[in-house]
């Protein structure tokens, strides 16, 4: 694979079956999809929201969302990315690589105070990915499950 061959664009409403199998397989569940949908096209329409998919020629092969907000704690816009995928037989290609690239290029261009992810505690390698490209392990999560 050649890395001139991938293209990076912004997500639109016929995009939703890639993302929809990419996260059910990132998350290891099957969502139900007309939520999905919903909520999908929802987002997409949010300003603060911001969804990429990167493609080998016709074949989408990754993808990444960002979220951003205005948080007190840090007088200021933060970004967090939601979302990163990248299909097993591209993976340790640069296609994760580029992809952050384009959130990097969204925090500059809306001057973001931090770019902040939070990725499962078993993912050791999506820690380490993050760690290369320049992102600090700096806090724990919690979570309360409320359904």
């Amino acid at each position: 694979m050649l890395m001139h061959s991938i293209s990076l664009r912004r997500a639109t409403p016929s995009d939703v079956a890639f993302i929809y199998s990419f996260l059910c397989e990132l998350e290891e569940v099957t969502f139900d999809f007309d939520q999905f949908n919903s909520i999908y096209n929802r987002n997409l329409l949010h300003p603060d929201y911001h969804y990429f998919l990167a493609f080998d020629h016709d074949r989408c092969v990754g993808y990444t969302s960002v979220h951003t907000q205005w948080l007190l704690h840090h007088c200021g816009k933060v970004g967090e990315i939601q979302e990163m995928f990248v299909i097993p037989d591209y993976r340790s290609k640069g296609i994760g690589q580029l992809l952050i690239q384009q959130l990097f290029a969204v925090a500059q261009q809306e001057d973001f105070e931090i770019l902040e992810v939070t990725a499962n505690k078993k993912r050791f390698e999506t820690h380490r990915f993050y760690e290369r490209q320049g992102l600090e392990r700096t806090h724990f999560k919690f979570v309360k499950k409320m359904k």
